[in-house]
């Protein structure tokens, strides 16, 4: 197996930021290309008038909800600890993670009942799972677009060991690219593996857990500095 240094991050900013320090810190060497921008969609402060839960399926949906409205009374369900961690942050106190994908969130909220709703989904325009539909006849949901994510553009870097995906919408990006010369693609999860199914050109592996942390594990141990 081919040892793994140089890691390309193509998550959005902020967030490949904060990628690229958790490399830093394992000891691999963060190479920072993103594919993908993060644009909040203007408008004005969403009516919340009936919604009594709020549920996000991403800490950037959440900081463009945030941005909105100072509204900060309702109790937020996340899918998972990150975006957890950024509603604290952004001022919610009543938070629930479901620790993992969009599966469980709708597990999480159904197991609530249906008196959750009406709940509110703030996210992308063009969101990678419909959690309103999971939800469909048991709770009542709506989405509210509150930003999307555009294609920077951006070219692969000169060298690199492995390429880090954390959506299908960064796979079907980096897709488009290429050739490559067989490194390997670490995908947060088959969904956002999906896109890549067809390239020869790449080793796809998948986090054992659609999370940062199992991403990150699956990277393996960086080579030794002598």
């Amino acid at each position: 197996m081919t040892t793994i240094h140089r890691v390309w991050v193509t998550r959005a900013e902020p967030g490949a930021g904060r990628t690229a320090g958790r490399l830093q810190l394992l000891g691999f060497e963060p190479v920072i290309a993103p594919l993908l921008a993060i644009r909040p969609i203007p408008q004005a402060a969403p009516d919340l008038t009936g919604i009594t839960t709020l549920a996000f399926t991403s800490a950037n949906g959440l900081a463009a909800f945030a941005a909105l409205t100072p509204d900060r009374t309702r109790p937020v369900f996340t899918v998972g600890d990150a975006t957890a961690a950024a509603a604290r942050a952004a001022g919610f106190d009543r938070v629930q993670s479901a620790g993992g994908d969009l599966d469980r969130l709708a597990a999480l909220l159904l197991a609530q009942g249906p008196g959750i709703g009406p709940l509110l989904v703030p996210g992308a325009r063009e969101p990678a799972g419909d959690l309103p539909a999971l939800l469909r006849d048991r709770i009542e949901a709506r989405a509210l677009p509150v930003y999307e994510a555009v294609g920077t553009g951006a070219t692969p870097p000169a060298t690199f060991d492995a390429v880090l995906i954390h959506s299908a919408r960064a796979a079907r990006a980096l897709a488009a690219l290429g050739p490559f010369a067989g490194q390997t693609a670490i995908a947060l999860s088959e969904a956002a593996a999906a896109p890549l199914a067809d390239r020869v050109d790449l080793a796809i592996r998948l986090a054992l857990t659609p999370d940062e942390t199992a991403l990150l594990t699956t990277l393996g141990n960086p080579p030794r500095r002598v």
